[in-house]
């Protein structure tokens, strides 16, 4: 007795829960994805303030003050892409120069989309605006979209103390 094999193909059926199967699975792959995005963009977003908070301290080491901008100015804009030291003059800058101290070459920008623009503002110990002299303190605003580590989504503040 000869055992026959079946060598048919699938039914219409088949392919469709076949079909519904992969479109299913390639839904959660992309909505994985985009948790994974945004959640990089949080963590790259507070890895860029912590630099730039180390760049000021560097700054207040050597000025005995930190950067003056009485007003909030936009960080890593066509005008605040560099923070150097260079003769009388001493903060953010369209470009650093060959004379003086660079104590950051490239000020990072916010990364899009989500967020806002980072705003340092130069400040007095007791948080008013510092628009001349030796700066005692600053302000960095800057925003998450989602909670990264203990940080939750929203507004935050660095300042020398940290971020809050």
């Amino acid at each position: 007795m000869k055992l026959k094999t079946q060598l048919g193909g699938f039914t219409l059926i088949e392919l469709l829960v076949v079909i519904a199967i992969i479109g299913l699975l390639s839904t959660l792959a992309v909505v994985s994805l985009n948790n994974a995005r945004l959640k990089s963009r949080d963590a790259k977003r507070v890895s860029d303030i912590k630099q730039i908070q180390t760049a000021l301290e560097l700054h207040y080491a050597d000025q005995n003050g930190y950067p003056v901008e009485g007003a909030a100015v936009a960080l890593g804009d066509a005008n605040n892409k560099c923070l150097d030291e260079d003769g009388p003059t001493s903060g953010f800058v369209a470009a650093c120069d060959a004379g003086g101290t660079t104590y950051m070459g490239q000020v990072p920008a916010n990364l899009t989309p989500g967020g806002a623009d980072y705003q340092y503002r130069s400040t007095t110990s007791a948080g008013a605006a510092c628009p001349s002299g030796k700066c005692a303190s600053y302000v960095i605003n800057f925003t998450l979209e989602d909670i990264t580590g203990r940080l939750l989504a929203g507004v935050h503040t660095a300042n020398p103390s940290g971020i809050e």
